[in-house]
């Protein structure tokens, strides 16, 4: 436990429960009275916490979810977010798979070992100290929300009282905001007590995932930030960040080192340029934040341009986005992108926490601005839509942020909504309802046991338009042709909100799309209409060849750079099928093999269009297909 916590533990039983203040509410309609509602009330009442304060903290950590008892990313529980990360027990996917960070054959592949995860901080353990200060005990404290929404306000009344006592003013709770974030730095513990005042000045209104309707009032407030000074903070990281201000990111420099014959851990560029940036990929961390942060700082391990923490959404960069960092698998993609890892757990069924969502899709409204990368899906991608390099990685590549991300309120965030564009394109956008979207995923905990339900981003694809169909086959997941499962990995028939794709057949409530070869079928109300250009095979040809990374022709290549395989992957296009176009780009590569970036080439050849092909993106010659 820190000395902060610990000093608060002891005031707190020295001076008994903070008393309740004098908090006049401002004037405003009448609002819900559900059992989430009167949670909060009641609460704010015992511990003495204005309201609005105590609402716009759990808005910004769960927006007054419960996520039926399930942790977050960050081993947090309930609508409060108390952390647990012994009872979270986090384990994750990565170890699972067989991917090569570099993805690039010119080089020795790079599979390091994570180690063992780093769970000793304070902030992972905070229903202890709810625990102490309430008398509930922690398996209470994480599973009923009633419980958890006391020992939130339990918290919030301790930080307060050991930064000055209780006060009936909110504006003078910032101090206890920013300390109920776990931040120990003072740009993230002020970014996120400035984003909580932010929700507070907007107010908020929503039913929550089990039926809870809540709703804040608007309260325009101006904090009383001075109170940061005295707080004992560490200061920023560095300034070298390429960050919004308000965001208060630090510099966390990944090492450029040689060590044994090698060096580590990205590479060196110019770009945008001697590359355009195509893409930004979302990540989760499968760590958590100190554990991420070792493994960032090791030169002989992987690398990512950022890193977001959980439970406030911190930020800290690793790498120049002029660089390119060793994140996706495939080195086409990782010359062409930057990378985003989320503090998480997909294999866990985690949810992702408001704190997060916000300040990561203010970065990457920031970075697309900067790079001038469209706010779409075709651009924005998850690591799971990453195709693997040639046909033998194809089975051993990742698949986070996996189907608990909410895809559709991250793009809302980013002021890019998901809307229906105009009927007659013969392509839809995937936009289920994700609270209500609960598909009967397997393996959270452990093989063949079925997830908690839990409101998902991702459509399960059937063979035949009936919910008793079998899935489709992906043929490099399963060359047996059997079909894919439900295992929450399994990626082989599954598509996720914002994702594209060209209408193949519809029959009553349900629509076909076409997806690996194959008729995919799903129910209509998860998609709405959508506008994209499609490729097609051209004339005369019966199949298209369908790649994993967009690499020139042998004859492309100039003395000295060995030429890379255009290697086709196990798919075809067959003709008759449309697909939508995510981008149209020349082939390149980006020939990076040594210490001394002095001989870093870029090697460009002829067009290729990239398309959605299936979960995940892949790329077919320009001059195969027809674009319409």
């Amino acid at each position: 436990m820190s000395r902060t916590l610990a000093l608060t533990v002891a005031a707190i039983a020295v001076a008994g429960v903070v008393a309740p203040t004098a908090y006049a509410a401002p004037s405003t309609p009448p609002q819900p009275t559900g059992e989430r509602q009167a949670a909060f009330r009641a609460a704010a009442a015992e511990f003495g916490v204005p309201e609005p304060v105590l609402l716009g903290v759990s808005y910004l950590e769960s927006r007054w979810d419960a996520n039926g008892g399930a942790p977050s990313t960050a081993a947090g529980y309930g609508p409060m977010h108390l952390t647990d990360v012994r009872a979270a027990n986090p384990g994750g996917h990565h170890h699972d798979g067989t991917e090569d960070a570099r993805g690039d054959a010119a080089r020795p592949a790079l599979l390091p070992e994570p180690g063992d995860l780093d769970t000793d901080s304070p902030a992972l353990r905070t229903v202890d100290l709810a625990a102490s200060l309430t008398g509930i005990d922690p398996a209470t404290l994480r599973s009923d929300p009633v419980a958890n929404v006391r020992g939130g306000a339990a918290l919030l009344a301790a930080h307060q009282r050991d930064l000055g006592g209780p006060t009936g003013d909110p504006a003078r709770w910032y101090g206890a905001v920013a300390r109920y974030s776990g931040a120990t730095e003072a740009g993230a513990a002020s970014a996120f007590a400035d984003e909580v005042f932010s929700v507070l000045a907007t107010g908020a209104d929503r039913t929550t995932d089990d039926g809870q309707r809540v709703r804040l009032a608007a309260t325009p407030l101006t904090p009383d930030r001075s109170v940061l000074n005295r707080m004992g903070l560490a200061p920023a990281g560095g300034s070298r960040v390429e960050c919004p201000r308000s965001l208060g990111c630090e510099s966390i420099p990944a090492p450029y080192e040689e060590f044994g014959g090698d060096y580590g851990n990205h590479d060196l560029a110019d770009r945008p340029t001697s590359q355009k940036v195509d893409h930004i990929v979302i990540h989760d961390t499968e760590a958590t934040w100190d554990t991420t942060l070792r493994l960032v700082r090791d030169p002989t391990y992987v690398s990512w341009h950022y890193s977001l923490r959980s439970a406030d959404g911190h930020i800290a960069q690793h790498v120049p986005t002029k660089d390119v960092a060793w994140h996706a698998g495939n080195w086409y993609v990782n010359a062409k992108s930057i990378g985003l890892e989320h503090e998480g757990f997909a294999a866990q069924g985690t949810w992702y926490t408001e704190a997060m969502y916000r300040t990561s899709a203010k970065l990457v409204r920031y970075l697309a601005e900067k790079y001038r990368i469209p706010l779409d899906r075709q651009h924005v991608i998850g690591h799971d839509n990453v195709p693997g390099t040639v046909p033998g990685t194809v089975a051993g590549m990742h698949w986070d942020p996996g189907p608990y991300f909410d895809w559709s309120h991250y793009f809302d965030l980013l002021g890019a909504p998901f809307r229906p564009a105009g009927r007659g394109s013969g392509v839809v956008t995937v936009k289920p309802d994700f609270a209500a979207n609960k598909p009967a995923f397997t393996g959270c905990t452990e093989a063949g046991t079925p997830c908690a339900p839990r409101g998902s981003s991702s459509v399960v694809l059937r063979s035949a338009p009936s919910d008793t169909a079998p899935l489709l086959n992906d043929v490099a997941l399963r060359p047996d042709g059997s079909p894919a499962t439900l295992g929450v990995s399994d990626i082989g028939s599954r598509v996720d909100a914002g994702q594209q794709y060209a209408v193949a057949d519809r029959r009553g409530d349900w629509t076909a799309i076409w997806y690996l070869g194959q008729k995919g079928w799903f129910h209509s109300r998860d998609a709405i209409p959508g506008r994209a250009a499609t490729v097609s095979a051209k004339p005369g040809r019966t199949a298209v060849p369908v790649y994993g990374r967009a690499y020139p022709e042998a004859s492309a290549y100039p003395a000295g750079i060995p030429a890379q395989a255009v290697t086709p992957l196990q798919y075809s296009l067959p003709a008759g099928q449309r697909y939508a176009v995510g981008l149209t780009t020349p082939s390149e590569y980006y020939w990076a093999t040594t210490f001394d970036p002095a001989t870093h080439t870029v090697v460009r050849g002829e067009r290729y269009v990239q398309i959605q092909f299936g979960h995940r993106v892949a790329y077919v010659r320009a001059a195969d297909v027809v674009i319409s």
